[in-house]
């Protein structure tokens, strides 16, 4: 039988437009346009002047050629630029490439050339990293140099135009262009490359609206909130919080450099609300000299993903007035979309019972329609017995559109319905899931994913390494840090500090190993490596080390 309501009841202009998160800052500087809207040093940009210049940023970039489709790639750091690309890029039309600081030029190349990146907007101090990038590739795109009155240290010269003078060039009343269909893509992000090359992560208009209303949902944040940028805007787009600031009219607190003397006078001088970050954050905040940390009058939202934080560290931060919530997400699912919904019976529970219940990651976000742990073989549920192991995956709309000119990843990532994280995990009896480990054996340290594959294929190009593996140890300041396992080839010589200077000059420093144990390395029968064996024995020597101490 037909249904009658699909009759006579067409979309059309006045019932029916693309979702985007763009139309959060019109709203914003029009209801609320003497309102601060970001706060950067002396800085003090209200909704109308964010919104001009945005439009003239995407006005700039039309002028420059970019449209529907088109790559513009983004080096800089928590800046008022950055803020700006997240809204001038797709007003434009085109497709926002925010790359990690952090990177070395080889990698950073490899995602210029395989973005299509068109037009560069790069901060001063990354300058010389962008040209050493620029000189491993193919592309040659438009470099604009964004001068940060912030930064401190040294300017290269350039012929590049300025940052400034690119959007002064813009028209402040750009008719900015909705999205042809809300499915269009906002922006790619990269994967930390843990199978070979990074992937690169397509996102659309309707999943970024999504998420970034369901921040605000999640995080418990009132109109007027304000936001501290402590998690880098590069990683998954700031967990699409540049977008969630615009829905409730809050303050964005740019921050420069993570370090606690800012984080303390802003937390108490800015009246912060809400911050993200990783437990190193939370760390280098509490380990604070005391002349440096100062009371808050108001309480403090904060969100951590990565590794759980020690019961001692959850102490200390709820001492100094912070609530802590544990996130969990992905790159492919727009940055966190799993929270740890707390439950206010649980607060009445010993500390160490509360601080297993906050290490677990989680139920699912508001706008995430499927979360689940499967079985990859049989695709069914596992029990929900909190032992029985199997793949966390995700389903719903705030899951990446897929990897961009990687139509065989994509395919198998949704494998069977579903997006398959590739992380293993539990579910427990109230349907919260926990991570027990990482098919890709991912190492996070401070936040940062780190590639056990990439650290050892940098080994193993030292002459004197004929066997090596990587794997997570636990470290209470990181999280976790790289723990290298090397078998030296025959005749050779070599020790912690020499492997230590190879890596250092041939990946970022981040991944560099802090440990190397020399000796045999277990295997199967097979010959595979025992992984599982070696993460045992650098938790076990971690373990000495720590006892050694008190």
């Amino acid at each position: 039988m037909m249904n009658p309501y699909n009759t006579d009841l067409d979309r059309n202009p006045a019932n029916y437009q693309p979702l985007t998160p763009i139309g959060f800052l019109e709203r914003a500087a029009t209801v609320f346009p003497d309102h601060t809207a970001i706060v950067h040093g002396s800085l003090r940009r209200n909704y109308a002047d964010f919104y001009a210049r945005s439009r003239r940023l995407g006005s700039a970039l039309a002028q420059a050629g970019m449209g529907r489709g088109d790559t513009v790639s983004a080096l800089l750091a928590n800046t008022p630029a950055m803020l700006e690309c997240h809204y001038g890029v797709p007003m434009c039309g085109a497709v926002l490439h925010a790359i990690n600081t952090r990177l070395d030029a080889a990698i950073i190349a490899f995602q210029l050339d395989h973005a299509l990146s068109r037009l560069v907007i790069v901060d001063a101090e990354f300058l010389p990293l962008l040209n050493a990038a620029l000189e491993l590739c193919e592309a040659n795109p438009i470099v604009i140099v964004y001068d940060d009155a912030e930064f401190n240290g040294p300017r290269m010269p350039t012929a590049a135009m300025d940052y400034e003078d690119f959007v002064a060039g813009g028209d402040p009343d750009f008719a900015w262009l909705m999205p042809q269909d809300e499915w269009d893509a906002i922006a790619i992000s990269y994967t930390s490359g843990t199978t070979g090359d990074p992937k690169g992560v397509v996102t659309h208009h309707r999943g970024a609206y999504l998420l970034a209303q369901g921040n605000a949902l999640t995080a418990s944040m009132a109109k007027h909130s304000v936001y501290l940028w402590t998690l880098p805007m590069f990683h998954c787009n700031g967990w699409c919080f540049p977008w969630t600031l615009s829905a409730i009219i809050g303050t964005h607190v740019c921050l420069r450099q993570v370090r606690a003397e800012p984080i303390w006078a802003a937390l108490a001088d800015e009246g912060v609300t809400h911050l993200c970050g990783a437990p190193i954050v939370m760390s280098l905040m509490i380990s604070a000299p005391d002349t440096v940390k100062r009371d808050l009058p108001q309480p403090v939202q904060f969100f951590t993903a990565a590794a759980p934080p020690p019961e001692k560290l959850l102490a200390a931060m709820k001492d100094a007035g912070f609530d802590i919530t544990h996130l969990y997400g992905l790159t492919e699912t727009y940055g966190p979309a799993v929270v740890n919904d707390w439950h206010s019976a649980w607060s009445e529970l010993p500390s160490a019972e509360q601080a297993r219940l906050k290490s677990r990651q989680g139920v699912r976000y508001l706008p995430l329609e499927g979360l689940d742990v499967l079985d990859p073989e049989t695709m069914l549920p596992v029990s929900r017995d909190g032992q029985t192991m199997g793949e966390v995956m995700f389903r719903g709309n705030v899951v990446m559109k897929g990897y961009f000119r990687n139509p065989k990843a994509t395919r198998e990532a949704f494998t069977g319905g579903w997006f398959h994280s590739g992380d293993l995990g539990v579910v427990h009896p109230d349907g919260y899931i926990q991570l027990k480990d990482r098919s890709k054996d991912v190492i996070i340290s401070g936040g940062e994913n780190i590639s056990s594959i990439e650290v050892e294929e940098t080994l193993y190009r030292h002459d004197a390494v004929a066997v090596c593996a990587v794997v997570a140890m636990p470290d209470e300041k990181w999280g976790e840090t790289p723990c290298a396992f090397v078998e030296l080839a025959d005749g050779q010589v070599a020790d912690g500090d020499m492997l230590k200077v190879w890596c250092r000059d041939h990946l970022a420093h981040y991944k560099v190993p802090r440990r190397f144990v020399f000796g045999p390395i277990p295997r199967s029968s097979t010959g595979k490596i025992q992984k599982f064996a070696l993460r045992d024995q650098a938790r076990e020597m971690q373990d000495r080390r720590i006892s050694s101490l008190t």
